[in-house]
């Protein structure tokens, strides 16, 4: 395959062209309440052609058909000829990359039967539903996949990645009369099927958590000093700033351009907000992009300004920025776009007691049920949470909705947490649906916070 991409790119006439040719065998299990709901194992292959002449625009392929290659370059180049109108695209220039990435698996789950992937699903589901009478229904979710992706360009960039992940998802609904509370949990990595086993305390704390819900009173709504579990923490900086820092947003968007000025203050100096797509082991690695761009630390946030945001080539070269590898496609229907790979806020000295220790009266919430933002403005259902009274934490409550302004929230920060935790599952969704990512935070203490509920 790798011959014959090259082959295919020798033909193209336009300016620049990349392939990206991708194989997907996936596995998937799901129960639901007492029943087995799938339990398949599905391949999927295909691939993309993107073509660019600098002075009209992109033209794309995709396909199931690999074998005819150079029809589909000079598909995509054709329609890139056929656009008018537009500003010259420029490519910022990167490192051109040769390499082969494999990813170690203890167990290879590829040599899992159906069968022995199917009996762990079931056991974590009948401890869900057999925890307490109240548990009325359940979800568990097995999925592992691996794709083997080769990219190529006209450059000469040639790259084979393979890339497993495996995941499982653990959700428990409690019932009490018309009361119907839930909890989940979950669990995801680039590895191997042990990554699976041994998740009993999960399931297990997702079913009392739901449990727990139907008795925890509705939050009185006000404003609150807030305490942010690392869950939340990191999904606060993923939703509500990750996406502003992306410069495909922010190159289209003159009021983005305005509320995200380099060298501005967004927070305290004890407060950084970074994304790094090479950590070992986490879901949103990948040493290089679906570019060919090499992955790294990018800073967003670092000590309270604002000091960088993410690039695929094309928002590189129109900013007079620096690629960081972080155009990033959901599969190869789709081509790269500026996404995250995993966002984090980096540890601070606090320790949560500390943290909570001078609260009156404020809230502790965890997990992140839901949330919506629309620019600067945002808004969060906690998955559950405790009022802090009097320094410690206190009784359970429900119904928890942050909201606010982000840049006033940032500043509010007044404690980083020093206990930094990386998030078992994280999927975004822009624009091309879910794509692995990983989130990690440290708790996080931020003041004057509105509180919507009763």
């Amino acid at each position: 395959m790798r011959e014959q991409i090259v082959a295919a790119l020798q033909t193209s006439p336009a300016d620049y062209t990349e392939i990206r040719i991708e194989r997907k065998d996936t596995t998937r299990v799901v129960y639901r309440g007492p029943h087995l709901e799938t339990a398949d194992a599905l391949t999927d292959m295909g691939g993309i052609v993107r073509a660019l002449y600098y002075n009209s625009g992109w033209g794309v392929a995709t396909f199931n058909d690999l074998t005819d290659l150079p029809r589909r370059v000079q598909e995509a180049a054709q329609c890139a000829r056929s656009i008018s109108g537009q500003a010259p695209i420029e490519l910022a220039p990167v490192p051109i990359a040769q390499a082969h990435i494999t990813v170690p698996l203890d167990r290879d789950f590829r040599g899992v039967s159906l069968a022995e992937k199917q009996a762990l699903a079931a056991q974590y589901n009948d401890l869900i539903l057999g925890h307490d009478p109240r548990i009325q229904d359940s979800q568990v979710v097995y999925n592992d996949s691996f794709a083997q992706v080769i990219y190529a360009n006209s450059q000469g960039a040639l790259i084979e990645e393979d890339r497993p992940q495996v995941t499982v998802y653990l959700m428990a609904v409690a019932r009490a009369d018309q009361d119907v509370q839930q909890a989940a949990e979950a669990w995801s990595r680039p590895a191997g099927f042990q990554v699976a086993l041994g998740l009993e305390d999960k399931a297990l704390t997702a079913a009392q958590r739901a449990v727990d819900l139907l008795t925890a009173r509705p939050v009185a709504g006000g404003r609150y000093t807030v305490v942010l579990n690392p869950r939340l923490a990191g999904v606060f900086a993923h939703e509500a700033f990750g996406h502003l820092s992306e410069a495909d947003f922010v190159y289209d968007n003159p009021r983005a351009q305005e509320m995200m000025t380099l060298g501005r203050r967004f927070g305290p100096d004890m407060l950084t907000i970074a994304d790094d797509g090479n950590i070992p082991g986490m879901r949103g690695t990948h040493p290089y992009d679906d570019e060919g761009t090499p992955t790294g630390r990018t800073d967003l946030i670092r000590e309270g300004i604002l000091v960088g945001r993410l690039h695929s080539r094309e928002t590189a070269a129109r900013m007079g920025e620096t690629p960081t590898g972080n155009a990033r496609a959901s599969g190869y229907r789709y081509p790269p776009i500026v996404r995250m790979t995993n966002t984090f806020v980096e540890a601070g000295d606090t320790s949560f007691q500390d943290m909570i220790r001078d609260i009156d009266q404020g809230i502790y919430a965890c997990d992140a049920y839901g949330g919506q933002t629309a620019m600067e403005s945002f808004s969060f259902s906690a998955g559950y949470a405790y009022m802090i009274r009097d320094g410690e934490i206190a009784e359970m409550v429900r119904d928890v909705v942050l909201s606010g302004n982000l840049f006033v929230t940032l500043s509010n920060v007044q404690a980083v947490g020093d206990d930094f935790q990386w998030i078992g599952a994280g999927t975004c969704g822009k624009g091309q649906g879910g794509l692995a990512v990983g989130i990690g935070a440290p708790h996080l203490r931020i003041g004057d916070v509105l509180i919507g509920g009763q």
